[in-house]
């Protein structure tokens, strides 16, 4: 799609990017004034109280793939493809309880590796930070791609000076402001993103009749109804897998429990679940609406925006562009902060040179690589490597090898850390093995399932008791 083709003119989308860039980078400056030490900087002084704390878990998993992944879930897979994304809510659930035990041991703490490394020791301690990164990367890749081509599919702009000026606002804005302007200004993304998926969506159910919709489909597509088509069953629990293994492995929601006050994680998360629940049902609706309005698909990860603009007009056009840029900017700023983190506290002065750690050097550490991590990103997204599928889900094994090591961490006294390295290690090799050769809704499945076997035998057959007090106490020695 070109300028001449394109639903939004070229230069409103370029007067609403950079509007948008002005005010995020503008409130960075602002909210960084709090963040001068290492724990305002990385962690927001310990002090994010509920409202905020909700909003930056919604806004954080909000993402491009929720906009735009859930129709494309649901164009390929129909009625299960758009719930199987919905199931992403249980990880937010289940991870509230978590959150209060995470602030319980490591009052102190910094990172999700960091837990890891003092749980079940150096090995393992490697192996998850690779994955973290890993996940992190591709996470950061999958949304400047979707930035790129919503730009260029709603307004003809050249994916590569969209996908560029996205992260660079991204990076500009969390570079001064750390996770202070990354909380602030999720807050407002959170608000934006709410609004414009319910107003797009009613506006969706007024224009397009479900008969028609149903019809089409029964018509065209009758697969796609079918409550046992094997590939959107399995596509249900490996969504739902991955999701678990996203939130409870994820420096991102880690720093965000660290970073809550006392007894407000839980409450945060637990809400954050029940808000975003249906956001990527309605969003993938528009997935399900594109048969019967016959519209030319030529990327299905652009289906949800090419039916809201197709149905409402340069309206709809502006409309899609605001939700899905905050989406896009509450998602990667919270990368940014939370992998940054990683790269300087644990692999620089956990792996590369312990011995050599000081909270003012970390700081500005910290901040070279959001600009460096940034740099990788731009590299990485200038093939255009697959969809947003299939960048996102190449993860899902990795993550998905980490559930049970880290549930069994926290709240399993016999966990053996040999069972917990060998997991992780098991579960990624052949759940990538699946991902390669079955299809990419199989490898967070496998890579759950085989990690579960090895970390409960490894409890059973070989237990290592461990006391909980040693990671208060190195917390305590480290502060």
């Amino acid at each position: 799609m070109d300028s001449r083709t394109a639903i939004l003119a070229p230069n409103t989308a370029w007067v609403l990017l950079f509007g948008f860039a002005a005010l995020w980078v503008g409130l960075g400056f602002c909210w960084g004034r709090r963040g001068k030490s290492l724990d305002g900087f990385m962690l927001a002084n310990r002090n994010v109280g509920l409202a905020l704390g909700t909003a930056t878990a919604v806004a954080t998993w909000i993402t491009s793939n929720t906009t735009m992944l859930a129709p494309q879930l649901a164009l390929e897979m129909g009625v299960w493809g758009m719930l199987s994304y919905s199931t992403a809510a249980i990880g937010l659930l289940l991870f509230a309880p978590m959150a209060g035990r995470i602030r319980e041991l490591m009052p102190r703490g910094y990172t999700s590796a960091e837990f890891v490394r003092l749980r079940y020791g150096r090995p393992a301690y490697v192996v998850f930070l690779f994955i973290s990164l890993i996940y992190g990367l591709t996470w950061l890749v999958s949304m400047a791609m979707a930035g790129g081509l919503l730009l260029e599919a709603l307004a003809g702009i050249p994916y590569v000076w969209g996908m560029t000026v996205i992260v660079a606002v991204c990076v500009a804005y969390t570079v001064v402001g750390g996770l202070h302007a990354v909380i602030g200004t999720d807050f407002i993304q959170s608000v934006i993103v709410l609004i414009g998926v319910v107003v797009v969506s009613i506006a969706v159910l007024t224009r397009v009749d479900l008969s028609d919709i149903h019809a089409s489909l029964t018509a065209n597509r009758p697969a796609l109804l079918d409550v046992a088509f094997p590939a959107a069953l399995m596509g249900v629990f490996n969504g739902l897998l991955f999701g678990l293994g996203e939130i409870f492995h994820s420096n991102v929601w880690w720093s965000r429990a660290l970073a809550m006050r006392e007894g407000v994680g839980p409450k945060a998360y637990a809400l954050a679940g029940l808000i975003w629940l249906p956001v990527p049902i309605l969003a993938g609706f528009l997935g399900l609406a594109a048969g019967s309005l016959d519209i030319s698909v030529v990327r299905p990860d652009m289906v949800g925006p090419l039916v809201a603009a197709e149905l409402l007009g340069s309206a709809g056009a502006i409309l899609v562009f605001v939700v899905v840029f905050a989406s896009l900017a509450s998602s990667i700023d919270s990368l940014l902060a939370a992998t940054s983190d990683l790269l300087v506290h644990d692999l620089l002065h956990g792996v590369i040179r312990p011995a050599r750690r000081s909270p003012t050097g970390q700081r500005k550490q910290i901040a070279q690589a959001i600009v460096g991590l940034g740099v990788l990103t731009w590299l990485l997204c200038l093939p255009q490597i697959g969809t947003l599928a299939t960048v996102l889900f190449f993860a899902g094994p990795l993550v998905g090898s980490t559930v049970w090591p880290i549930v069994a961490g926290l709240y399993w006294r016999r966990a053996n850390p040999e069972a917990a390295f060998w997991g992780m290690i098991a579960g990624s090799v052949l759940g990538l093995g699946c991902y390669v050769f079955v299809g990419w809704y199989t490898g967070a499945l496998v890579g759950t399932a085989v990690s579960m076997v090895i970390v409960i035998l490894g409890a059973q057959l070989a237990p290592r008791p461990f006391n909980w007090d040693r990671i208060r106490l190195a917390e305590s020695s480290h502060a």
